[in-house]
């Protein structure tokens, strides 16, 4: 099924980028912008997981600096019969955590400084089941996939912004020069790739709740670790809006019309969810 998913998000943004193109350069434009999607789909699948973790500014930690974090996810792999990924520590001070890669085989947990010292070793533990889960499930893939694609496709758009700004005024007013389609393109462009994310994004997480609850068997850490991160100041975690559904908690200030393209589900329904598991258990 992430197949199929991945196949439609890289079409979909795909088409998108060329319609760009089109409307900033016209055919020739969309010409140049296929073949640089293309390129870019490519570079997509086989680096995105390299490419969002430099956005992040993460560094690779080894067992000797971590001990006890290596311990958690070992113990953690082990249960769901999976290989062992490469950990990352991100320098944000933000509390939050996202894996990614294009496969188990392939595959990076990323914690920031942050979350390490807010939640303690359980809720840490339910924090670390969750984003393996995303990688059991292959969620990975197209999350990595989409924040690289996004973040070209709002790169793209903002050079259409100060094109649009600085081409003659008459150019503008001339309807067959595209003025009109560039300035659309120019601001509704990063919100289709949002709308793309939020469309793959929300089931997901129930999903990867439910999975690490279940591998950790302690759903309540889990609820108190994203009662937790929920409660930190939004912003404090700097990312762009394009990764931001990368992370288990979203990590972005964003209310009123902002709050219809959130990647992740109401917090308050995450914990509904875990408590009800927890309730099963009992």
């Amino acid at each position: 099924m992430n197949i199929l998913k991945t196949t439609f998000l890289l079409t979909m943004l795909t088409l998108l980028f060329v319609f760009i193109g089109s409307a900033v350069g016209g055919h020739g434009g969309a010409v140049a912008a296929f073949g640089l999607a293309a390129l870019m789909n490519f570079g997509a699948y086989w680096f995105s997981d390299k490419l969002v973790l430099m956005m992040m500014g993460a560094r690779e930690l080894s067992r000797e600096e971590s001990p006890e974090l290596f311990e958690i996810i070992e113990r953690l792999t082990q249960k769901a019969s999976m290989p062992m990924p490469k950990v990352y520590l991100a320098p944000q001070q933000g509390p939050n955590a996202f894996a990614t890669g294009r496969s188990p085989h392939h595959a990076a947990v990323c914690v920031t400084e942050g979350i390490l010292r807010v939640v303690d070793d359980e809720e840490l533990e339910g924090v670390l089941a969750h984003e393996l889960s995303h990688v059991r499930h292959r969620d990975t893939l197209i999350s990595s996939i989409a924040a690289t694609l996004a973040g070209a496709i709002m790169t793209l758009a903002r050079w259409a912004q100060w094109g649009l700004l600085l081409s003659p005024q008459d150019r503008r007013r001339d309807d067959r020069g595209g003025g009109l389609g560039l300035l659309l393109v120019a601001f509704l462009a990063p919100f289709a790739a949002l709308l793309v994310q939020f469309a793959i994004s929300r089931s997901r997480e129930f999903a990867a709740d439910r999975g690490g609850a279940l591998l950790s068997n302690k759903p309540m850490a889990l609820a108190n670790a994203l009662r937790k991160l929920d409660s930190f100041p939004k912003g404090a975690l700097s990312s762009s809006p394009h990764a931001a559904h990368l992370f288990i908690v979203n990590p972005l200030k964003g209310g009123g019309i902002l709050s219809l393209f959130s990647t992740h589900p109401p917090m308050a329904e995450r914990v509904k969810r875990l408590e009800a598991m927890e309730r099963d258990r009992s």
